[in-house]
């Protein structure tokens, strides 16, 4: 899946945030026991008021990756986290999305393109 994954900046910024409802523009919502948690776009977050600290922008995985597949977000993770970056995974049934601080995505690009062209090359597609 790595081999394959083709990451895709979204040119959107995010936030998570927390509320006891759900926003309507929200991206994602999972609810935890301390309240419900939430990705809004960075403009809807600020209409609401919610506190905007950490901006984030969204990579998109767009390798379709199997719920039952491993190994993607591991390597993932893994590779930002050696480069320093942040991340935030999330996991939805097409597509994994990474999401990083804003002010990292370029060099967050730049890791996950080198990964992939790395996991091509053992794979003898590159």
């Amino acid at each position: 899946m790595v081999a394959g994954m083709n990451p895709r900046l979204d040119p959107r910024h995010y936030v998570f945030c927390t509320g006891a409802a759900h926003h309507p523009e929200a991206l994602a919502t999972f609810r935890e026991d301390e309240g419900l948690s939430q990705i809004l776009p960075l403009e809807a977050a600020r209409a609401a008021q919610f506190p905007v600290d950490l901006v984030m922008r969204r990579i998109v995985l767009e390798v379709f990756s199997a719920l039952d597949g491993f190994g993607l977000t591991a390597a993932v993770a893994g590779a930002l986290a050696e480069a320093g970056i942040a991340c935030n995974m999330v996991a939805a049934f097409h597509h994994d999305h990474v999401f990083v601080p804003a002010d990292e995505a370029g060099r967050a690009m730049a890791v996950l393109s080198a990964l992939q062209g790395a996991a091509a090359s053992q794979d003898g597609k590159g």
